[in-house]
């Protein structure tokens, strides 16, 4: 397994973000005829990461996604990074150039080494 970090162009300042995961998502009940205290923490998979950066971006996080799909996807690692997996350095090129293609310079991928 190969992996590279996703950059978009983010919508306010126009720099290369990366979303990072900084704490999982705290989920509860409310009960309707007793107080529930139950709550679960759950990380985000990485594409309802993205997906949760629709208007913070440049592109809509769903063409990304449908752009990486074919031979790749998309997990936040445990730092909250999200990153690119795909099974081999081929297929991150591949999708690279998908990215090119569709947006440009506006979403890249940053190879990782090591």
């Amino acid at each position: 397994m190969v992996r590279a970090k996703l950059w978009l162009q983010c919508a306010a300042v126009f720099d290369p973000v990366s979303p990072v995961l900084v704490q999982p998502a705290i989920i509860g009940w409310e009960g309707k005829n007793r107080r529930v205290d139950l709550t679960i923490e759950r990380p985000f998979k990485g594409e309802e990461l993205l997906q949760r950066m629709k208007g913070w971006v440049t592109t809509d996080p769903r063409e990304v996604i449908a752009a990486v799909q074919p031979e790749g996807f998309l997990k936040v690692y445990e730092q909250g990074e999200l990153m690119v997996e795909a099974d081999s350095q081929n297929q991150l090129e591949r999708i690279q150039e998908r990215l090119r293609e569709k947006f440009g310079d506006r979403v890249f991928l940053e190879f990782q080494h090591g």
